[in-house]
């Protein structure tokens, strides 16, 4: 049976894509899926509330969770005031059930939202960085070549990969993206150098006896 990589919050499925060309299984799970389950190769679809998600039986090997930002970032600092308290405690619940969900399973894991409320309702993340940090690992590194402040919260022997930067010729991300009823995805998609990063560190050591 091969292991299992679980990533919740996964619209893209970004993050899984080097995982599932090694091998693995990987479930990603997401509202905006199709309702139940949709299998692309050895990639599972998982349309549904994370709340609801019941992870496969066996073996885990790693477990990654990007909770919506929008009502937990500093970008929207401005009208957390006119969303009022209910929407920053529903964020937070999301962020709660994926940090619940993380530690239940026992794998390493990280959970991913930029510079925001987290730290004053959680704690400090333990690792921050930017794309264009870890866009060398890429064989066009310019594409990623753009800053966008992200933290992340790990646990169960997580390992921050190397970093390979390159200048942010592109500036920053945040700035440039357009609104449209997309922009929320466009913004949340997982850097591939920092995907191909995270797997290579942590396949080494799944092989390392």
């Amino acid at each position: 049976m091969s292991q299992v990589v679980i990533s919740l919050f996964d619209h893209s499925g970004r993050f899984v894509e080097p995982w599932a060309a090694a091998g693995y299984t990987c479930y990603c799970v997401d509202v905006q899926h199709p309702a139940g389950e949709t299998w692309m190769g050895n990639v599972c679809l998982v349309g549904g509330d994370v709340r609801h998600f019941a992870p496969p039986p066996g073996p885990i090997a790693f477990v990654a969770a990007f909770p919506p930002c929008t009502d937990l970032s500093n970008a929207g600092a401005h009208l957390f005031r006119v969303k009022g308290l209910r929407a920053l405690a529903a964020a937070l619940d999301l962020v709660g059930t994926a940090a619940d969900l993380c530690e239940r399973l026992g794998a390493p894991y990280f959970i991913e939202n930029p510079k925001g409320q987290l730290r004053h309702y959680w704690r400090e993340p333990e690792h921050r960085f930017s794309p264009c940090e870890y866009a060398g690992w890429l064989a066009n590194p310019t594409e990623e070549a753009y800053t966008k402040h992200t933290c992340l919260w790990t646990g169960h022997g997580f390992q921050m990969p190397e970093k390979r930067p390159v200048f942010p010729i592109h500036g920053s991300m945040v700035d440039k993206v357009p609104g449209s009823k997309n922009r929320a995805n466009i913004r949340s998609l997982t850097p591939r150098g920092f995907a191909a990063a995270v797997f290579t560190t942590h396949h080494q050591i799944l092989l390392t006896p």
